[in-house]
């Protein structure tokens, strides 16, 4: 499994180029592959991350930014989301991946999201809801 990173590689934006940095960052201290996709450089790759976010986690503008990340075709989320799994230990879980033995990680979350949205902006918020092990 291939984890793409989708950025901007000439943004024009501080924030968007700190996310960035932040993701692929810590993806590389923690030695997991991934793959630098730049939507600047390659129509192709703008497409594809506009065509496969999905449309209850687009801005209200309804075009999404970089950064977004991938686990192959399915979507995992963008910094926000990345940032709260962090926060939360569950990074790979995020990422749909397995940790590595010795992790500090959680593994018995199940995540979902949920989409608030008012007249002026649309919010993604993940919540962790409790799993029932039959």
């Amino acid at each position: 499994m291939v984890i793409k990173v989708f950025i901007a590689s000439s943004s024009g934006s501080t924030a968007i180029k700190k996310q960035q940095q932040d993701i692929m960052g810590f993806l590389t201290v923690n030695k997991i592959d991934f793959k630098e996709c730049d939507i600047v450089t390659s129509e192709e790759n703008r497409k594809w991350m506009r065509e496969n976010v999905p449309e209850d986690f687009r801005p209200m503008t309804g075009v999404p930014l970089p950064p977004q990340i991938f686990n192959e075709e399915h979507y995992c989320g963008n910094y926000e989301a990345f940032f709260d799994a962090r926060e939360e230990h569950a990074v790979y879980a995020f990422l749909g991946l397995t940790a590595p033995p010795g992790s500090k990680v959680k593994t018995k979350a199940l995540w979902t999201y949920y989409v608030c949205q008012n007249h002026t902006q649309r919010t993604i918020l993940m919540c962790k809801l409790p799993v029932h092990l039959f």
